[in-house]
């Protein structure tokens, strides 16, 4: 790892990030059918290969490189989007419980704490989860949109992440102090 970058921003974190930002742009763009002609469907071979099997590799590389958040984060989602790519028929209630577990690790993820950028990208693909279980349980289509909107929001976020490690962005969202006349230490 290069000593210029800071634990958990290692290129592992890099792939493990654009693997999982792809794959959420995929899947969410195909729930809004924003694009003409692009559906859910679309998104089956990108989350089978981009979101199952690289990301599941760059969690074992994360692994063995001592990375062991990233590590089980990057391989136990690469588990799950390989499961849902191969099981793509699934539809209404079998689907939904599926999502719902799937959405259960994604908020593991986002209160295990972290870094700020990890914690939204984790925190939206809970949100986007959430709403595509509960819209497969209820054939909402409506609620399938909102939370594709979600898995967009948090494609982006993990591209942005991933390309921060990489252009040195800032990845940090600045604090400001408490009151007026409050300096910080430090």
């Amino acid at each position: 790892m290069d000593k210029d970058v800071s634990a958990g921003s290692g290129i592992t974190t890099v792939v493990g990030r654009l693997a999982l930002g792809i794959t959420l742009l995929a899947f969410g763009l195909g729930h809004t059918a924003v694009i003409d002609g692009v559906s859910t469907a679309d998104a089956v071979s990108i989350a089978r290969y981009v979101g199952g099997v690289a990301l599941f590799v760059a969690g074992l590389i994360a692994l063995r490189d001592g990375d062991s958040v990233g590590g089980a984060a990057f391989s136990v989602l690469g588990a799950l989007w390989f499961t849902w790519a191969v099981s793509a028929g699934a539809a209404g209630n079998e689907a939904g419980f599926f999502l719902l577990l799937f959405a259960l690790v994604a908020l593991s993820l986002t209160l295990a704490g972290g870094e700020q950028l990890g914690q939204v990208v984790y925190g939206l693909f809970f949100v986007a989860l959430l709403l595509t279980a509960i819209a497969e349980f209820a054939g909402n289509d409506g609620l399938a949109k909102v939370g594709g909107w979600f898995a967009v929001a948090a494609g982006a976020v993990a591209w942005y992440a991933a390309t921060a490690a990489l252009a040195h962005w800032p990845t940090v969202l600045p604090r400001r102090a408490a009151g007026r006349g409050v300096t910080a230490t430090g």
